[in-house]
């Protein structure tokens, strides 16, 4: 798996455009629309935790998977910072991951899946999904889509920069539309406290998967119900779409 480790120290910041508490509103309307109340959810590759507290916030129980020991070290930083406890946080892969039972339902957010880049990652981890829910429950989650990938991501370059200059990071892709591995080669620069900056290198891998592929693996893994959203609205997806939105019910025989 990728690391976020050098990118953890800034990730929030470069990330403070999200909107968590409207994805969390799209996934509670989404717990409606499949009849269940989840107690117990997890959210898979929780990185610094945005998410898990903002449905911890809700009244859920949360526990944050991730492989990141630096990402996970910013989470706890965070919930004792706003004076919370009781989410258990696990550093563990996607792929391989341990629960103590099953929970009522699963959410990843930000492109997580499509991290899983092996030929196989993506049965590992759904079959993981499937076993660790109860009957009926519900795993959420997003991709960025074909479209993205070719036209957003391709052979582009861009510039992120915090509005106060303590935060540079130069962002070079690579897509290679033939394997479906778009690699992300990122350099982070971020202001010390005594005017210097600190660079951190950083490459990460993302892999496009098709609507086809990605049914097919919920399917071989037991999930019926199948929907993709193309936005937070539960909107249809058109061709432009760059983040699919799809839900999927847990079913056991």
């Amino acid at each position: 798996m990728n690391s976020y480790d050098a990118l953890a120290k800034v990730y929030d910041r470069l990330n403070g455009e999200v909107d968590y508490a409207a994805i969390a509103d799209f996934y509670q309307s989404v717990f409606v629309a499949y009849g269940i109340s989840p107690e117990l959810v997890l959210d898979l590759g929780c990185g610094t935790g945005s998410m898990t507290l903002e449905l911890a916030d809700r009244g859920y129980d949360m526990i944050g998977v991730d492989a990141s020991a630096d990402m996970l070290a910013r989470a706890y930083e965070r919930m004792w910072s706003l004076g919370r406890s009781g989410i258990l946080f696990l550093e563990q892969d996607m792929r391989d991951f341990e629960l103590y039972g099953t929970v009522g339902a699963v959410v990843s957010t930000l492109d997580c899946v499509n991290y899983l880049i092996e030929d196989g990652d993506l049965d590992r981890c759904f079959s993981l999904v499937h076993n660790y829910l109860d009957p009926d429950g519900v795993f959420v989650f997003d991709v960025n889509t074909p479209h993205k990938f070719k036209h957003v991501y391709g052979d582009n370059a861009y510039i992120l920069e915090e509005e106060d200059g303590s935060v540079y990071c130069g962002w070079q892709n690579d897509y290679d539309e033939e394997s479906g591995l778009c690699r992300f080669i990122l350099s982070v620069f971020s202001k010390e406290r005594d005017g210097r900056y600190l660079r951190a290198d950083e490459e990460q891998t993302e892999r496009c998967y098709s609507r086809e592929e990605l049914t097919a693996a919920l399917e071989r893994a037991g999930f019926v119900d199948i929907a993709f959203y193309g936005d937070l609205a539960c909107g249809t997806p058109g061709e432009q779409t760059e983040r699919w939105y799809i839900a999927a019910r847990c079913k056991k025989n």
